[in-house]
């Protein structure tokens, strides 16, 4: 079959063929020549005979599928055709688009301008807003404020009428009692005169009480400054003698007895000595060796005295202890004599300058047992 024939057969211009049906051709051609080959050979190989007829019916076969092929190929132009359409739409599609996304860039900055001065106007009323509110809750208060003080000053009106109908009536008792006092007041004129006198006579004796120290005064009694610190007829006086130097006088007060000071913490030898003293030692210097009066000492003195004999009966009488001292209480060597009580054997015991022994008792002057026996009998 040539070219023009197949093509005929397909019904297809060859222009639209595409690379499948060349492929065909160059199939078509090679069979072809193989077909002449086998002819040639047929009487040299008969052998082969079966083959090419088989090689025939191959070839057939691949016809009939070059044709269904180039039906597909020709399906295949039409769909490219189609889809060629379909793109230049497609095109046309995209260019309007690119028209209408450069106006909507365009609208969209135009909207971006817009929605920023909103968003400025929206602030600016934001705080205006605020403003007011401030404003208005200030107004709000200044007229609860404002309302406030129009009831108090309508209350303080009618308050202010009520007292001056009152003052009114009580001008009218004013002058009534202005006359009753303008009397009242010449006869306080007369009394205050005489009153001035008894004050001033008043004040003189009241002055003299309060601190003449001169003397007794009104011909009774000495003032209160003569009694706190002296004066005549006070200070150095037998059965007187001012509060000052009863607290603190060195020296007697009524020519007899010293003061709270010198009994407290003087140095009264002549008078069995001061409560110090008799505290701390005697003499001046209040010294604990120094006896106080009497040959007496002072309570330290004999607190000292005290101790010192019970810190020697101390060394001395250990105590009860568990087991044999190496020391006295103070920390110091034993000495011969000493003794302690032992609790381990309830025994006392003596140091004889070497050893600890324990204490026994002589019986020899002790009665016998027979004697002893006897007499619980006789008795």
């Amino acid at each position: 079959m040539s070219k023009s024939s197949v093509f005929q057969t397909i019904g297809t211009d060859p222009v639209q063929i595409s690379s499948s049906v060349a492929l065909l051709e160059d199939y078509v051609t090679d069979s072809a020549a193989n077909a002449a080959a086998a002819a040639a050979s047929a009487s040299t190989a008969a052998s082969n005979a079966n083959a090419a007829a088989s090689s025939a019916a191959s070839v057939v076969t691949s016809v009939n599928n070059a044709a269904a092929s180039a039906s597909a190929a020709a399906n295949s132009a039409t769909n490219a055709a189609t889809s060629e359409t379909n793109a230049a739409t497609s095109a046309t599609n995209a260019a309007t688009s690119e028209t209408n996304a450069a106006t909507s860039e365009t609208n969209a900055a135009t909207s971006e301008t817009n929605a920023a001065n909103s968003e400025t106007n929206a602030a600016t009323s934001e705080t205006n807003a605020a403003t007011s509110e401030t404003n208005a809750a200030t107004s709000a208060t200044n007229a609860a404020t404002s309302e406030t003080n129009a009831a108090t000053s309508a209350t303080n009106a009618a308050t202010s009428e009520t007292n001056a109908s009152a003052s009114e009536t009580a001008a009218a008792a004013s002058e009534t009692a202005a006359a009753t006092s303008e009397t009242n007041a010449a006869t306080s004129a007369t009394n205050a005169a005489t009153s001035e006198t008894n004050a001033s006579n008043s004040e003189t004796l009241a002055e003299q009480w309060a601190s003449q120290t001169t003397g007794i005064v009104d011909s009774t009694e000495y003032s209160a400054k003569a009694w706190a610190i002296g004066g005549t007829g006070v200070t150095t006086t037998a059965g007187a003698g001012p509060a000052k130097d009863w607290a603190v006088s060195p020296t007697t007060v009524d020519g007899t007895e010293y003061s709270a000071k010198n009994y407290a913490a003087g140095t009264l030898t002549s008078l069995n000595g001061s409560a110090k003293q008799w505290a701390l030692g005697g003499g001046s210097s209040f010294d604990v060796y120094t006896t106080v009066s009497g040959g007496l000492y002072s309570a330290r003195y004999y607190a000292e005295q005290a101790a010192a004999r019970f810190d020697s009966f101390d060394d001395v009488y250990l105590g009860a202890k568990s087991s044999d001292p190496s020391t006295d209480n103070d920390g110091d060597g034993l000495h011969s004599g000493d003794l302690y009580f032992n609790t381990t054997d309830s025994v006392m015991k003596v140091y004889d300058g070497t050893n600890w022994n324990a204490v026994v008792t002589d019986t020899s002057t002790f009665a016998t047992k027979g004697f002893a026996t006897a007499m619980a009998i006789a008795l």
